[in-house]
């Protein structure tokens, strides 16, 4: 090459050969589709796969033009995901966390080089995502990488998690699920929603690229929700969490009742989401943040606007004018516009005036930006929204009938409030039942906050350091997978129980008394039921009452009225109730000992070790009253954002049969602790410990209500648990028919379920482990100029 004279450097580099990059480079989203050919398989085994044969779903943009299509998958397809999935498991489990940091650090620059691309394909696809948020994803869930061991102890990767979402879904909620699992060390299945299918298997591509082992991360897609059920009834599957909208995940909670496998849900879609504003707010702001938030083409949320009445003329004005010249938001169909018209005609018929950029077109699939002003909070228009460009707007007078508005809805999601009065803001913020509040700004979002919905609104937690123990497992404890039994629903719990009658000819067995409302008191049916001797022994040993649905019901109002003022106590007075509770049991140890030895037939010193051992891990549970706190976090610009961990309300616990004292005041010292009310239901076969367990009860520091004590037969108490709506958590040690129930019959509330009998009850780890199912976290944002 040198000794050709005309041979120029210039023609050097343009001749230049370069090595086949570590990632393959697109311009474009277009460029990835049409090297694609538009016809998009699934990514299994670090590799596409597109099989002839296969029913397909197209994807269209917002005018109706093709995109791409993608494959629907089959059972075959499904087992060898699971199968590279369990190889890709322990590959990225058995590497260093130092290691595994480094691939998603990696991945984070991976990003940085095809962000555009990434950013155009979610924008074609209708989930829209900036590259940035997904770096600023990997560079954090890369740093909790890094420090795993370090600072979370005790815990292990779960194994192959199923990460599933809905059409409706955006990119960032199902990668604000993916990297943290990854994170722990677990491998990922993703079975995305039509509109996140391209980008989900483009960053598969990339995290290969970035260093992933193969079958670390499958992508699968389908036709709807069904795909993810099949999957999650594969074996090799662990633990499955969803987002999107409410009735998927219900269906797939449902249909994976008694598959032994987890379920949690995030129904972040649709939710009705309040926005707050006070008079000394900032009126400019609030105005151009409601039309920001309110009337975007697509939004995950629908919101309704709430404004104290002194300055609800002068905001709607100001709102007017801000409106005016707004276009038209396109709707996705001559059926949505005609939702959009009934919604609108029936709110003024109820009285509400309308508030429009501009004049409503005949006909077509475009609808005016529209404030509803006067819409009342029964009206539909409030309690069920149509999804389009309408804003229901509400007036309050004071704070406490602004949080009335604002807790209205079964969601609770996320709320926007407006005012320059930070007590104010701080107050309304702690009252209002929502998992993400915002001060003076709305729909920010950072991975450092740990974002929960509450009420319906889901029961997952992501996000922060609380977000990722759902992907890890006690390392005291082993996953169970089960199948699921031909239950009947609606006859679980229903049968009809013999009724003991003590024998009066001989020597009559003890009758107990329930604990409810701060009383000991006898079932409402006045029945009772016998209690078996020790190891199936004949006889009787004793009589509890035969509790029922109207029990529970008492139970749970009576918990009701006492758990809010339980909750504003202060940890310092919570640990004092609780080390006065344990002083009791030690005062009361020669009869409760008693009892446990009655019941279960161990010798007097091991009965009076688990006396000794409740004791101590009532005071355990005092110890950790102030313990259990949040912290505040960085926000992404100026301002300080706080975690807050808040009690789930009133907590069912259907109690184990092994170590029935240990069990029952490790329960209730979880749900105490944490600012909750609790209803227990003690064993069926060795309810006598808990039972002479109420006599310390009655004795104790704790508010009457607070601790209730049910008995009776266990399939109908915990039918009645999990019916009542008032319970946002239960907690049930039985059979795997009554797991399968509580998962079928209510998806929306926490559940702790264990049907194998194999928890130990000594081990440290079950506090923190029981705390976490006894909270819900809130993230608050205050921002500052």
């Amino acid at each position: 090459m040198a000794g050709n004279p005309t041979t120029t450097v210039h023609d050097i580099f343009q001749n230049m050969e370069y090595g086949p990059a570590a990632t393959p480079s697109f311009a474009s989203a277009q460029a990835w589709l049409d090297h694609h050919s538009r016809a998009l398989g699934f990514f299994v085994a670090g590799k596409f796969v597109l099989r002839d044969g296969k029913s397909t779903r197209v994807l269209l943009d917002s005018k109706g033009a093709e995109v791409c299509s993608s494959m629907c998958a089959t059972s075959d397809d499904i087992i060898q995901c699971v199968s590279s999935s369990a190889a890709g498991s322990k590959a990225w489990a058995a590497l260093s966390c130092h290691q595994r940091a480094k691939v998603l650090l990696r991945m984070a620059g991976v990003l940085g080089q095809h962000g555009q691309c990434v950013s155009e394909l979610s924008e074609l696809s209708g989930a829209s995502c900036s590259a940035g948020a997904l770096v600023r994803l990997c560079q954090f869930y890369g740093s909790w990488a890094q420090l795993r061991d370090a600072l979370i102890t005790n815990w292990t990767p779960l194994g192959v998690v199923l990460v599933a979402v809905s059409d409706d879904c955006g990119l960032y909620s199902l990668m604000l699920k993916v990297l943290p699992a990854l994170a722990m060390g677990n491998s990922v299945i993703i079975v995305p929603g039509l509109s996140t299918a391209p980008s989900s298997l483009l960053l598969a591509q990339l995290f290969l690229g970035a260093g992933l082992p193969v079958g670390a991360i499958n992508v699968l897609t389908g036709s709807d929700i069904t795909l993810a059920v099949q999957v999650a009834e594969n074996p090799g599957v662990s633990y499955v969490t969803y987002c999107g909208n409410k009735q998927d995940g219900v269906e797939l909670c449902q249909a994976t009742a008694g598959s032994g496998v987890p379920v949690t849900l995030t129904p972040n879609i649709g939710a009705t989401c309040p926005i707050i504003i006070f008079e000394s707010a900032d009126l400019h702001s609030a105005v151009d943040a409601v039309v920001e938030a309110a009337f975007k083409k697509k939004k995950e949320v629908h919101w309704v606007l709430c404004v104290q009445e002194s300055v609800s003329s002068s905001f709607v004005e100001r709102l007017r004018l801000r409106m005016a010249g707004l276009k038209c938001v396109p709707l996705s169909g001559d059926a949505q516009r005609l939702q959009v018209d009934a919604a609108v005609q029936q709110a003024q018929q109820q009285g509400a005036t309308l508030v429009q950029s501009c004049a409503a077109p005949s006909s077509g699939a475009l609808y005016p930006p529209t404030v509803l002003c006067g819409a009342a909070p029964s009206s539909p228009c409030v309690v069920t929204p149509a999804t389009g460009p309408l804003l229901p707007l509400m007036t309050f007078r004071s704070s406490a009938e602004a949080v009335t508005l604002g807790n209205h809805s079964p969601h609770g999601q996320a709320a926007s409030i407006w005012t320059e009065d930070l007590t104010l803001a701080l107050e309304t913020a702690k009252n209002l039942s929502v998992g993400s509040v915002w001060v003076n700004s709305h729909s920010v979002s950072d991975p450092c906050f740990p974002v929960m919905g509450h009420k319906e609104s889901g029961t997952c937690t992501d996000g922060g350091q609380e977000g990722l123990f759902q992907y890890l497992r006690p390392s005291s404890s082993s996953p169970h997978r089960s199948s699921p039994s031909a239950l009947d629903y609606t006859k679980f719990g229903t049968e009809p129980s013999a009724v003991g009658v003590p024998d009066v000819t001989t020597s009559a067995p003890k009758s107990y008394l329930q604990f409810v409302g701060g009383k000991a008191c006898k079932s409402v049916s006045g029945c009772s039921v016998p209690v078996p001797a020790p190891g199936g022994g004949s006889g009787t040993l004793a009589y509890c009452p035969d509790g029922g649905q109207k029990d529970v019901r008492n139970a749970v109002e009576a918990a009701t009225k006492v758990q809010p003022g339980w909750m504003k106590k202060s940890p310092s007075a919570r640990a004092q109730s609780l080390l006065s509770l344990a002083k009791g049991l030690e005062a009361n140890r020669t009869a409760v000992a008693s009892a446990v030895r009655a019941q279960t037939g161990l010798s007097a010193e091991h009965a009076d070790l688990e006396v000794e051992l409740s004791v101590a891990r009532l005071s355990d549970w005092a110890a950790y009253c102030d313990k259990i706190q949040g912290s505040s976090l960085p926000v992404p610009q100026s301002g300080c954002g706080l975690s807050i961990p808040e009690a789930l309300g009133v907590i069912g616990a259907v109690l184990p049969d092994q170590n029935p004292l240990l069990a029952m005041v490790t329960v209730l010292g979880a749900a105490v602790a944490t600012g909750n009310a609790v209803v227990m239901v003690p064993s069926e076969s060795c309810p006598l410990p808990v039972l002479a367990f109420v006599q310390v009860l009655q004795s104790a520091d704790l508010p009457a209500g607070l601790v209730n004590v049910v008995t009776g037969r266990r399939d109908a108490l915990t039918r009645a648990l999990a019916n009542h709506s008032v319970i946002r958590g239960v907690w049930y040690w039985g059979t795997a028919e009554g797991c399968q129930f509580l998962q079928h019959s209510c998806p929306l509330k926490t559940l702790l379920l264990c049907c194998h009998g194999d928890q130990d009850w000594q081990d440290p780890s079950v506090l923190q482990h029981m705390w976490r199912n006894g909270v819900q976290w809130k993230s608050v944002w205050i921002p500052t100029a």
